[in-house]
This record gives structure tokens, C-alpha cells and sequence, in this order.
């Protein structure tokens, strides 16, 4: 047995609740993994409020989907990316669905060795927005000699899209608040603030023009800059602005008529676990709170102010 938090229902962060639940034996081709670590995602909150649908079928529903931990038992041929898993691995685990538990048993094709220098909390937040963040890169194709515009490269998905772009050797305008501009400085972007005149700024930072844009953000302000300096909308990317889908730009994820770029972010562990276990990739944990304190934790996601991952630990 063990602990798992659910969504009774459908609504706010008080629809959760911790309950005890039987974890599944492993079978062919699984594995169950103690969590150590797993991060809270705001794709979590949408999907029990609601806006995602409120199929009653759907409840209880287990929430989370990735996580960082030790392998407790194995099933016959578990074999993940990196070669075969074994009782006391260390490992990370994406995808990790239910992962808001002390327990959990996956398919071992999604379970990959955790490097030793990493942290247990960022090694169970880095998989979601880095795997998004290789994602927007590989379908703007940016490269090196590239300028690339990151709209909301202060957030979980732009901050590692920033750095990613940087590390391949393009040149990053990154728009973001003010408040976060000596980080983004610090990882060799360019910052500047959005708002009125977007669109001369970045003319003015990047006088050669500008290749591609990554948008992370959703708003009509990024969207609409990215098409105007942009000349090729195949590398123009939104990973939210999907009210917009018929403007000929690229969208990416689950949601409708996107491309969900599977094969992509099934493999960007070979890119990310490297980069952060040498240090040249930053993934800024804000907080942590209890298995317990989920609520309480989504609720500071949802404020859009928590500066980093927010990580529940178990």
C-alpha cells in the first residue's frame, strides 16, 4: 500500500484529497519505483478543474507525470532506453502517470538512469518542461548562427529553452519582466521587457533580423510579434496559443490539431540529464512541499509566481 493523492472531483485544490491505494505488482516490460521526487505541473490543475473535461468516469483521478526515484521491484524483461533496470536503481521517470505518490509502477520504456550529482528534486521537475523545451527548439530548428526570439523566458519551459538555445549557439532575445532580466543576462540572453513597442525592441536587438520565435506564453502580443518578424511560420512555435491555429504557425503538445513531437521528448533525457549532471543546464526548484501538501502546492503554482519548479516530495 501506499499513499496517492486524487481529485475526488471536479473544481479547485480542495478536491484533493490523500488516500491509501494497492501499487500493481510489476508486469512484463514494468517496474515500481519508490518516489523521491515529482513535480507539480500546471497541466496537473487543469486537468481536474475541469477544462479539460468532467467526465465523472474520469474520478477519482490520480494526478502527476513525472518523478525521480528508487526501482523497489521489477517485472520479467524490464528494459528501459539506457539497458535493463534493476532493484535499487536510481532513476527518473517520464512519462510518470499518478505520479503524486509514494509509490508507483510504470512501463520500464520511460525509466532512465538518475545521474549521481543530480538532485533528487530537480531530477524529478526537469523531464516536463525540458522535454517541451527540446521540443520547440527541434521544430523551430534552431541552430547555431540562429537569432531566436523566446517569448516568457523567465518561466519553467522558456528558462530551459533559453539555455538549450544558448548551448546550441544561437542568439536568444528573451522577453520577461524586468525583475528577471540579470538571470537571463547571466545565461547570455538578451533580455527585454514585453508590453507596447515588443516588436521595435527586438528590432533594435537583433539589427540581422530574427530566424525564429518560441512561444510560451500564449498571448496575442507574443504570437502576433513572432508572425510579424518572422518570415518563415514553420519556425515561428506555440506550445498554448491554440486559438490561433489557423495562422499557419507550428503547435506543439496535446492540445488540438498539435503535434505532440513523442519521439522527440521520449529522447530528450540524452540531452537534458547531461547537461543539468554537468551543470551547464540551471533548473531553479522554488519550493518543495510534503506529498501531503499538494493542495497547498498547486495553489502556489496557479499564482504564476513561483519563480521555478515547485516539487512535492514524498
Amino acid at each position: 500500500m501506499t499513499i496517492a493523492i486524487v481529485a475526488t472531483a471536479f473544481g479547485g485544490p480542495e478536491v484533493l484529497s490523500a488516500t491509501e491505494i494497492e501499487v500493481p505488482v510489476p508486469g512484463p516490460g514494468e517496474v515500481t519505483v519508490r518516489v523521491r521526487a515529482t513535480s507539480v505541473n500546471p497541466i496537473d490543475q487543469k486537468r481536474f478543474s475541469g477544462l479539460m473535461g468532467a467526465d465523472p468516469a474520469a474520478l477519482p483521478m490520480r494526478l502527476g507525470n513525472e518523478a525521480a526515484g528508487v526501482v523497489t521491484a521489477v517485472g520479467p524483461d524490464a528494459q528501459g532506453p539506457a539497458g535493463p533496470v534493476a532493484v535499487g536503481d536510481e532513476v527518473v521517470v517520464y512519462p510518470a502517470p499518478g505520479s503524486y505518490a509514494g509509490e508507483i509502477t510504470v512501463a520500464a520504456t520511460g525509466v532512465v538512469p538518475k545521474p549521481p550529482q543530480v538532485s533528487w528534486e530537480v531530477a524529478g521537475s526537469v523531464m516536463a518542461v525540458g522535454a517541451t523545451a527540446v521540443h520547440t527548439l527541434e521544430a523551430a530548428r534552431v541552430g547555431e548562427g540562429d537569432t531566436v526570439v523566446v517569448h516568457g523566458a523567465s518561466g519553467g519551459v522558456g528558462s530551459l529553452v533559453t539555455q538549450l538555445a544558448l548551448a546550441r549557439g544561437a542568439t536568444v532575445i528573451a522577453t520577461a519582466s524586468k525583475r528577471h532580466h540579470d538571470t537571463l543576462r547571466g545565461y547570455g540572453a538578451v533580455p527585454i521587457v514585453y508590453g507596447d513597442g515588443l516588436a521595435d525592441r527586438i528590432r533594435a536587438a537583433a539589427p540581422s533580423g530574427v530566424d525564429a520565435a518560441i512561444d510560451t506564453v500564449g498571448t496575442d502580443e507574443a504570437v502576433d510579434t513572432s508572425l510579424e518578424l518572422v518570415a518563415d511560420r514553420g519556425r515561428v512555435v506555440s506550445i498554448v496559443a491554440f486559438g490561433r491555429a489557423s495562422e499557419g504557425f507550428r503547435l506543439l503538445g496535446g492540445g488540438p490539431g498539435a503535434d505532440p513531437g513523442t519521439e522527440i521528448r521520449s529522447n530528450a533525457w540524452r540531452t537534458l540529464l547531461p547537461a543539468v549532471s554537468e551543470g551547464s543546464l540551471r533548473v531553479v526548484v522554488a519550493a518543495t512541499f510534503p506529498l501531503t501538501g499538494a493542495a497547498d502546492a498547486i495553489t502556489f503554482v496557479g499564482t504564476g509566481h513561483a519563480g521555478g519548479k515547485v516539487v512535492l516530495v514524498p
